[in-house]
């Protein structure tokens, strides 16, 4: 695995089962950094265009997203929603998509309740997420690097997470 990516932040390295690379802010343990990479046997990516369009590829990650996020939990929802999908140039002359998507989990105050409309008359907001991403592809591989965060986070915050997902790049070995 050959990566870069600038970070202002002082997060601290996870040891984490499912990701290659994971930094957890220390502070808002709510803020995190994971890159995934797809299995060098299934996987033989040219490019990340190979996934589609930048809006595919976000319905996808989208739909992975609440598969790993799904709760067993009686009473919970989950919803997504896909902000922007856009493609972009990286420093490194590579194709990349950059993906921003919502989720929010809601959560029924009454889960043991009788009826399903018992359960849903008490609903409220869990929490309320944005996970920027950004896909590219090197070594045959994809490469995801995904930024989670509050979704009411600052203007400042915001911009030094863009930052970082734009500084983003996948090298070849």
């Amino acid at each position: 695995m050959s990566l870069t990516c600038w970070m202002e932040f002082d997060w601290i390295i996870l040891q984490t089962a499912g990701n290659d690379v994971a930094f957890r802010d220390p502070v808002n343990v709510d803020k995190n950094l994971f890159v995934n990479l797809s299995s060098p046997s299934s996987s033989k990516y040219a490019v990340v265009s190979d996934l589609g369009s930048p809006q595919d590829a976000a319905q996808r990650i989208l739909q992975q997203y609440l598969a790993e996020f799904m709760s067993t939990r009686i009473g919970v929802q989950r919803e997504g929603d896909i902000i922007s999908a856009e493609q972009r140039t990286g420093p490194d002359g590579k194709l990349y998509y950059d993906v921003q998507i919502r989720l929010r989990s809601y959560a029924s105050r009454n889960p043991l309740a009788v009826t399903s409309q018992e359960r849903d008359m008490g609903v409220e907001l869990e929490w309320d997420r944005l996970l920027i991403a950004v896909l590219g592809v090197a070594n045959k591989r994809l490469y995801e690097m995904r930024l989670q965060t509050n979704f009411d986070v600052s203007e400042s915050e915001l911009s030094k997470l863009g930052q970082t997902a734009v500084s983003f790049e996948c090298q070849e070995v």
